[in-house]
């Protein structure tokens, strides 16, 4: 289970990999790759296809991410997180971002289900709405 200290630990890394981060301009994908870069994060982006994202090389792989990552942020299916969540740890990632429900992995921390925009600090208008009303239906992490 998510809890707000795992929400704050892997916010305070800075050097995150995020995997599944889409070529498509207006994808979730990218407005978090773009949220997080804003905000002085130093992101790689991850895609098997891929070049680029916003002018930043990508790697096709997280292991192929130099130097390592410290978090990842993982943005693909479902059905890959625990391939993808493996490969990140044995990368060196000490903290996992799963956008939807995502496995356990042992010995690293993991946060799933959860909207990353939403916990940033000075987050949009519509960011701070969703929270509040997780917040009164009793569905944010404490």
């Amino acid at each position: 289970m998510t809890t707000r200290r795992d929400i704050d630990a892997f916010l305070a890394l800075k050097r995150i990999a995020v995997v599944g981060v889409s070529r498509k301009a207006a994808s979730y994908g990218r407005m978090v790759f773009r949220e997080l870069k804003r905000r002085g994060y130093d992101v790689v982006p991850v895609h098997p296809e891929a070049a680029e994202i916003d002018g930043i090389a990508c790697a096709r792989r997280v292991a192929d991410v130099q130097p390592p990552p410290e978090a990842a942020l993982i943005l693909t299916s479902p059905a890959l997180y625990a391939q993808l969540g493996a490969e990140a740890k044995q990368a060196g990632a000490a903290a996992l971002w799963f956008r939807q429900k995502g496995p356990a992995i042992e010995g690293v921390a993991v946060v799933d289900d959860e909207c990353p925009l939403m916990w940033l600090k000075g987050a949009g208008w519509i960011h701070r709405f969703h929270r509040r009303l997780r917040q009164w239906s009793g569905t944010l992490p404490g």
